[in-house]
């Protein structure tokens, strides 16, 4: 299987926001987001392995700034790290005001997804090839962020956790 750029498969999404996606605050739904969050992730993740993928982990969405009826909505999807069968995939949102010319930073999360094969079941993805200095530090730093997860689900006992636990006594 051949190795895959991460530009190959960055996806860029944009939305605006009515007044059905918003709150009583006149704020968009972090619901809402995180479901334009979870499309623009999925479709880098497709774009990455040719194939269906599902969704196995939402890690941390933090609210920055809350973005506003009007405003659009700013997504960015790319690829940090290919494992066997899943993916880490890096969001960053920014939210725009069109009406006063500004952008701003809204959210940043990482999503895992699993490739799936006609019978629904995981199936090898292509590695990923990190060019960028961000692309570097992002690759490095997926694998720590899998460990932290797998001991989070009840999936890998601490102790088994290599290189997270060379990072934190770095």
């Amino acid at each position: 299987m051949e190795s895959k750029k991460v530009s190959e498969s960055i996806t860029v999404m944009n939305e605006l926001v009515l007044p059905n996606d918003t709150n009583v605050f006149g704020n968009l739904m972090g619901g809402r987001l995180m479901y334009w969050m979870d499309i623009a992730a999925a479709m880098t993740a497709s774009k990455h392995c040719n194939a269906p993928c599902m969704t196995a982990s939402v890690d941390n969405i933090s609210f920055k700034n809350p973005i506003k009826l009007a405003n659009v909505v700013h997504i960015e999807a790319n690829i940090t790290r290919a494992f066997h069968t899943s993916m880490e995939i890096h969001l960053r949102v920014w939210g725009e005001d069109n009406l006063h010319q500004y952008r701003y930073e809204s959210n940043e999360a990482y999503f895992t997804f699993v490739a799936l094969d006609p019978n629904n079941k995981p199936r090898l993805v292509p590695a990923v090839v990190p060019e960028t200095e961000q692309e570097k530090a992002l690759y490095d730093g997926a694998l720590r962020r899998r460990q932290l997860r797998l001991i989070l689900s009840g999936k890998m006992k601490p102790n088994d956790a290599n290189e997270l636990r060379a990072f934190l006594n770095s």
